[in-house]
């Protein structure tokens, strides 16, 4: 069975994670959607909060298990038996990062194999911070997040 893990912060889901976690359940039978436990950064919403919100945006694709993860991503799939890695790549700004963070998880377990997917132009551009900075000044962000991230994003920046 072809399995696979998509990982990430995923505060908020946007589209473009959206459009590449569909890609990625069409070329695999199963996808793990994995959110990161990051204690290292400051997160908008609760890991919590950012698995119910991919579970309802994900709704539509049956093969895809929506679990959090914390510590190193080549341990956890190790652990889990999965071997393949999914990251996307929105700009050619996201390659370095990406590229680095391949090689080393290479060199961290050799036998875990690192794909790039790139999402629909229409999503190239978007990200989550661009989202959340947009939604903290009031802005409508209803063209870059499922309905549910939107409604979440407003509830939790409301103004007073």
């Amino acid at each position: 069975m072809s399995r696979a893990i998509y990982a990430g912060t995923f505060d908020p889901m946007t589209f473009g994670h959206l459009d590449v976690a569909a890609r990625a359940a069409h070329v695999f039978e199963e996808l793990t959607l994995a959110v990161a436990e990051d204690p290292r950064k400051t997160l908008l919403f609760s890991v919590e909060e950012r698995m119910a919100l991919a579970r309802e945006s994900l709704a539509d694709l049956p093969n895809v298990e929506v679990v959090s993860f914390g510590g190193l991503l080549v341990h956890w799939a190790k652990a889990r038996g999965i071997h393949t890695l999914i990251r996307g790549l929105r700009a050619f700004s996201d390659f370095e990062y990406e590229f680095q963070m391949a090689l080393t998880n290479r060199k961290l377990a050799p036998d875990v194999e690192t794909l790039f997917l790139m999402p629909n132009e229409d999503f190239s551009y978007v990200s989550s911070s661009m989202v959340r900075e947009i939604a903290a000044l009031g802005g409508d962000v209803q063209q870059f997040v499922p309905p549910a991230v939107a409604a979440a994003l407003q509830r939790k920046l409301a103004r007073p």
